[in-house]
């Protein structure tokens, strides 16, 4: 029961004591800067003639005037911004605007009790009142709104309403709804990792729990006892779409009650009381190292889904109505008023400052400068050139096949790095991966640096996609290429694109070694070659090494770069006598991006990667034994960045090309690669260039018969080969 409060008697015309003069939040000529602590300062804008109370106990919780003064101006900045961009969408000044109204109590309360700059944010789109409390500026928000070039959320990339703050350690948000879970898990594991005592905070939708992302994140953050807290904001529709038609009943809360070291709380997201317990208590279990906790947020959402859409169309006028009675700021007004803790006037005089505050923020906003065009293309990467980032040098030491060279680069570059981790499915312990890749490195950096990973794809790339935001090197495996697809969102949307929709502020360097291609008699599901899809992606460095000494050095480089890297290994070259090579020293590296001829010829350049290197080496070997034709074999070695500048060179001196992958020849890789050489070397051709590759077909059959039918075979190579030659 809360404990009852006694209201004060008259006072003198005189301040009493410990009363403040109204602290007024800078101007908006203050073009950004940072307001969290101005904003708790806050106290009435005017005098009382009677003493007001100076704290409130409900549910176990005090608060005091100054904390629910500054509670309340956070909750209706928040509202009153919102409502600002909303006449900005009308008069064409910003593009889009989707609503907090409804969601500011609970936001405001996890801001109490979180940290700013030292614990960690993964917000969604609806957490303005949670950024406001952290101490984004009224500024910062319409510069937000208008996609101006200096809102530190991403600088006119991204939409309005999605976050992002280095200096607050708000991570970069995206629209997919879900993805940020993983993410939050990774941050939470390095703080765990690296015996940080912060706290990460994560929030999403009720709509979201749907997603196979929520119980992965769930799943593992419970399993690790990992210092995060979930809050999903129940508001009842995922667009128009109802929480009964998402999952089994109408609560979370009762759905994740399986989870074995998960603490729950079912809130009323409206009643910033009962908000501010759920996250002390939530914040205090995670401090202490006993685990996650999921609090469900109940909350109305007052405005439709965004600007785009009419909640007309599927809510009814009473429902809404209804809603409106919820609203946190009016609850929160009345009791203040009712307890004493402020007058009406008060609290108008409050929304008449920030109205003020908002519009001037607004004027000045809009004549901030526009995000520059001739800067669109830029942050893709931290490093444009990789190529010129190592010296590559001449091989050396000892031989070894390809799986045992890239062994040796993980223990040399996890001797060399503390803060590289290593994770997959099966790839710790005695197993050391299925294909021994990681063998033996469990038992000599332990378990805190080699662990396995749930048999979720997602997990595994979401996971070391914040533990990277942390500065964390994870080097991480997906254990065949044709189970990926499972984490196509975060790489095609996470990983690939925060550099750029952040422009910079936040960097993504992850390694994901996968195993991919056939002539293992794999079957339909373990012989997929993966290259042109991910090709397609910009923002991700893709290596596919074809032996054992490239395979080394650009794997010792893609640790060390600062870009996420997709490493692409092929399983049938992983024993073959034919790809072993010299394996150098620790610090024999390969530098991405500079293809190398594995032979000179004068007739014809052939251009592949992987297994068709070999295929198409003993293709040419054969042509010239039997034709006497010279034949020029390139390597990429890397398939992003292209080294465009070895072909040209090549094609120049034979003038007839061919392509060769392992891939569907359809819109595959070597299509580019080909429109490339067309486009760019068109009038040193003397035939159309030539393509090799997998039959069109949707898998590779595992009957031996079948594989070799479909998959490009030597003769295959040679055929294109004389084709091109004798045009």
């Amino acid at each position: 029961m809360a404990k009852k409060v006694k209201t004060a008697g008259k006072v003198s015309a005189k301040k009493s004591k410990g009363e403040k003069k109204t602290v007024k939040k800078k101007a908006a000529s203050s073009k950004g800067k940072k307001s969290r602590t101005s904003a708790k300062k806050a106290a009435p804008a005017k005098k009382s003639s009677k003493r007001r109370a100076s704290s409130l106990t409900l549910k176990g919780i005090t608060l005091t005037k100054k904390e629910l003064f500054w509670a309340y101006r956070e909750m209706l900045r928040a509202r009153l911004c919102d409502e600002k961009i909303i006449v900005l969408y009308k008069q064409n000044k910003c593009h889009f605007q989707i609503g907090v109204a409804g969601h500011e109590a609970v936001q405001v309360a996890a801001s109490m009790i979180f940290k700013p700059g030292v614990d960690w944010f993964y917000p969604y789109y609806r957490d303005m009142a949670l950024c406001a409390g952290l101490g984004m500026s009224t500024e910062e928000f319409m510069l937000n709104a208008m996609n101006k070039d200096a809102d530190p959320n991403s600088h006119g990339r991204q939409m309005p309403m999605h976050y992002g703050s280095k200096e607050l350690h708000i991570v970069s948000q995206s629209s997919p709804t879900g993805t940020q879970l993983l993410q939050a898990v990774g941050c939470a594991m390095a703080s765990k990792k690296t015996g940080k005592k912060d706290v990460t905070y994560v929030s999403i939708g009720e709509g979201a729990c749907a997603q196979g992302d929520f119980h992965e994140a769930i799943n593992w953050a419970a399993r690790e006892k990992l210092p995060v807290v979930f809050l999903v904001e129940n508001n009842t529709y995922a667009i128009s779409v109802p929480i009964w038609e998402e999952i089994t009943g109408e609560s979370v809360y009762k759905i994740t009650a399986g989870y074995e070291g998960l603490a729950r709380e079912e809130i009323d997201g409206t009643d910033i009381f009962e908000s501010y317990k759920a996250f002390k208590k939530a914040y205090q279990r995670a401090k202490r190292g006993r685990g996650p906790t999921l609090i469900e947020a109940k909350v109305p959402r007052l405005q439709s889904h965004s600007i785009s859409d009419n909640h007309l169309k599927y809510r009814t006028p009473e429902e809404i109505e209804k809603e409106k009675k919820r609203c946190p700021i009016k609850k929160l007004k009345e009791l203040l008023i009712s307890k004493k803790i402020a007058s009406k006037a008060e609290l108008e005089a409050v929304e008449e400052e920030l109205r003020e505050e908002i519009d001037k923020a607004a004027e000045w906003a809009e004549r901030q400068p526009d995000p520059d065009p001739a800067e669109a293309d830029t942050e893709v990467f931290f490093n444009d050139n990789p190529q010129d980032l190592f010296e590559e040098k001449k091989p050396f030491g000892e031989e070894a096949y390809m799986v045992d060279a890239l062994n040796k680069a993980l223990d040399e570059e996890m001797a060399r790095e503390e803060g590289m981790y290593i994770f997959g499915q099966d790839v710790a312990g005695g197993k050391g991966g299925v294909f021994t890749v990681t063998q033996g490195l469990t038992a000599k950096y332990g378990e805190e640096r080699v662990f396995n990973a749930p048999l979720a794809e997602s997990s595994i790339v979401g996971v070391a996609i914040g533990m990277a935001t942390r500065g964390l090197k994870p080097v991480v495996e997906i254990q065949f290429g044709d189970y990926i697809w499972t984490a196509m969102m975060q790489i095609r949307n996470e990983l690939a694109v925060m550099s750029y929709r952040s422009k910079g502020d936040w960097r993504c360097p992850a390694v994901v070694r996968v195993a991919v291609g056939g002539y293992i008699r794999g079957g339909c599901y373990h012989s997929q070659c993966i290259e042109s899809f991910f090709a397609h992606i910009p923002g991700l460095y893709i290596a596919f090494p074809s032996n054992a000494t490239d395979a080394k050095g650009l794997l010792k480089a893609a640790i060390r770069m600062k870009d996420p890297v997709l490493f692409l290994e092929h399983k049938g070259l992983y024993r073959q006598v034919y790809s072993k090579g010299l394996v150098g020293d620790s610090e024999f590296l390969i530098p991405f991006g500079k293809a190398k001829i594995v032979r000179e010829g004068e007739d014809l350049t052939v251009v592949a990667w992987g297994a068709l290197v070999h295929k198409s080496l003993e293709a040419a070997k054969k042509l010239e034994e039997e034709y006497g034709y010279s034949v020029e074999v390139i390597d990429l070695r890397t398939v992003v960045p292209l080294d465009f500048e070895t072909i040209a060179l090549s094609v120049k001196k034979t003038s007839r090309v061919v392509v060769a992958q392992e891939d569907v020849v359809f819109m595959g890789f070597a299509a580019e690669v080909s429109a490339q050489i067309a486009d760019k070397l068109f009038q040193y051709l003397d035939a159309p260039v030539g393509r090799v590759g997998m039959k069109y077909v949707p898998a590779v059959p595992h009957a031996p018969i079948l594989e070799d039918a479909v998959l490009p075979q030597i003769k295959d190579v040679e055929k294109a080969m004389l084709e091109t030659l004798q045009f």
